[in-house]
């Protein structure tokens, strides 16, 4: 038992809970690292781009990870807007607005898409048409990569952001004197809980991350069987 657990009983439970927290910061961090990988080695097979795949800087700082998901991320965002760009210059007005339209099905969409595919690729692709498709005509790099951006910012600006990944996987009494360096410790109560609402937002928005680049993988591996 710590020193400040004899006089505050109440501190042993709140480790177990911070130390928990702590560790799902962690697994979301890497899961993103692993998504956003996944993400640039489709684009990189079927719509030739040359994403770099990143790595978890282990004894970086949390906003020094984050930093490096999100320059991934907009890497990503202009690669699929470049594709989209071509779509616009070289289909019809009336055919593009299809590709926008929620109500056409997604083989017309894969369709309209292969007609000009080959000026992205040199020859067209029904997986290349159809990873256009999946990423442009839907909300995966638009809604939600922004959203999870926009979290990962946060936490990067926020009191987290300066502690190192390494510091998180000590336990509390590292992290608590990482956190003590940077504010009074009558600002710890409201240090946690702004850590417990980035949190909850990170998960959230992660989830839906994955989500909707297993959806493309899912969809791929489909049209290969």
């Amino acid at each position: 038992m710590a020193q400040s657990d004899f006089f505050y009983p109440e501190n042993s439970k709140r480790r177990e809970e911070l130390n928990n927290l702590h560790q799902q910061l962690l697994n979301c961090l890497s899961d993103s690292f692993d998504v956003t990988n996944e993400l640039s080695g489709v684009l990189n097979m079927h719509l030739a781009c040359r994403l770099e795949s990143i790595e978890m800087k282990r004894n970086g700082t949390i906003k020094e990870n984050c930093d490096i998901i999100i320059k991934a991320m907009k890497k990503i965002q202009k690669e699929v807007q470049r594709v989209d760009d071509v779509l616009k210059e070289k289909l019809e007005p009336t055919l593009y607005r299809k590709l926008q339209d929620i109500r056409e099905r997604e083989t017309e969409k894969i369709a309209i898409v292969q007609k000009v595919m080959s000026v992205i690729l040199g020859e067209a692709t029904s997986t290349a048409s159809t990873v256009a498709v999946k990423l442009i005509c839907s909300n995966v790099t638009t809604v939600v990569i922004n959203k999870l951006v926009t979290v990962l910012a946060q936490i990067g600006a926020s009191l987290l952001g300066g502690i190192g990944v390494a510091v998180l996987r000590l336990g509390l009494d590292m992290i608590l004197h990482a956190i003590l360096g940077a504010v009074e410790r009558s600002q710890l109560q409201a240090a946690i809980k702004s850590y417990e609402e980035h949190l909850v937002e990170f998960k959230s928005a992660s989830e839906k991350y994955h989500q909707a680049i297993k959806e493309v993988t899912n969809t791929l591996k489909c049209r290969l069987k």
